[in-house]
């Protein structure tokens, strides 16, 4: 006699699932996009406590500033390039509902004698309209991402923005702001490198400068010099050279009290480097902290490689070998005029500051720490 069947034998076992996360409301969403010389970016997100939360991005290199240093122009194929990228943009600004946005272009807008005509094309294919910003809101909006990066032991700060096209460089007093409100008062900036009057400690901006040399545009200034080697010590030199009308260039800055962030690709890829990663972790780099001594020893081993070594390697690739060594140039200048021990590897730059601005004016970033 066969066994009797326990009740409820064969019935489908009842699922576990984890709950689908709720789709965020479109009203508290906003979206930051980054067009620069040689990137398209894009982050949507929506305010969370004193930050936001990243709900989707985009980005891709579209060299749109390719050959724009030889004929002042934007090319056909880089503009057929990005107005590709930003379809895709256009498309998930629309299926996430965004409402509130701020969509900006840099260094090869403002340089292209075509750029209001890309500008118009943008807007008839995509439906997208690009604001084109000057340096000092560019420099501006890279600051005040940097903010929560920013030590309560920091006196003085250089923020540097190494970008396609134009490097970014503005330095900071916050002495005399209490040290636990540092972070913040580096991000009241949003307002102006010179706000008015306010009953809160200022951070004070004592220089800044957009020097029209980036990791493409100082590339391609040397193009012609063949030797590895050669080349890096003349981008070196010569964007050193355009740093003659910084105010702070002519002063000897103690290492005590002192903080350079840097955010860029240079920088993240350098700082990777150094840690010995072998696929890229944003985690582990955001907020790394380097001394000038360990980003000299990154240099000098990317120097070691060659082009070819630079190539092979997973941290830097085919499409970043040259481009790093022209942001490397850069950075050992910087570092030759402020050696630092405390040199803050930033992860983040225009998109953040485009959306804690936005966030901010709009008054839905809780006060406090970051």
């Amino acid at each position: 006699m066969a066994p009797k069947r326990p009740k409820g034998a064969g019935a489908f076992p009842k699922p576990v699932e984890s709950p689908a996360p709720s789709r965020p409301d479109p009203d508290a969403l906003y979206a930051a996009l980054d067009l620069g010389t040689n990137s398209c970016r894009m982050l949507i997100a929506q305010p969370k406590g004193s930050g936001f939360h990243v709900v989707d991005s985009f980005s891709k290199s579209v060299q749109l500033g390719s050959g724009l240093e030889r004929t002042g122009r934007l090319s056909r194929a880089s503009m057929a390039r990005t107005i590709q990228a930003l379809r895709i943009c256009q498309q998930k600004i629309k299926r996430n509902k965004v409402r509130r946005m701020r969509l900006v272009a840099t260094e090869a807008c403002r340089r292209a004698q075509n750029a209001r005509e890309f500008i118009r094309q943008v807007q008839r294919e995509t439906g997208l309209s690009l604001e084109i910003i000057q340096p000092e809101e560019e420099a501006r909006l890279a600051v005040i991402s940097c903010a929560p990066l920013v030590s309560t032991k920091t006196e003085q700060l250089l923020v540097v923005d190494i970008g396609g096209g134009s490097t970014e460089l503005v330095w900071i007093d916050i002495s005399s702001v209490p040290r636990r409100d540092r972070p913040a008062a580096i991000m009241r900036l949003h307002a102006g490198f010179h706000p008015p009057e306010s009953p809160f400690p200022a951070a004070k901006v004592v220089d800044w400068i957009s020097v029209p040399l980036g990791v493409a545009t100082l590339r391609d200034q040397f193009s012609d010099v063949e030797d590895d080697s050669a080349r890096f010590a003349l981008m070196s030199w010569f964007f050193e050279e355009n740093l003659s009308e910084f105010a702070p260039y002519q002063d000897v800055q103690a290492r005590e009290g002192f903080q350079i962030v840097g955010t860029s690709g240079t920088v993240t890829t350098v700082a990777a480097s150094h840690l010995g990663l072998k696929r890229y972790d944003r985690t582990k780099v955001d907020g790394l902290r380097m001394t000038s001594d360990q980003i000299d020893k990154v240099i000098r081993g990317y120097l070691d490689l060659g082009p070819i070594g630079r190539r092979r390697d997973p941290r830097i690739g085919e499409d970043r070998q040259a481009l790093i060594m022209s942001g490397a140039a850069i950075l050992q200048a910087l570092l030759r005029c402020w050696p630092t021990d405390r040199l803050s590897v930033a992860d983040r730059g225009l998109r953040e500051g485009l959306l804690y601005a936005q966030m901010s004016a709009a008054g839905v970033l809780e006060d406090g720490p970051f």
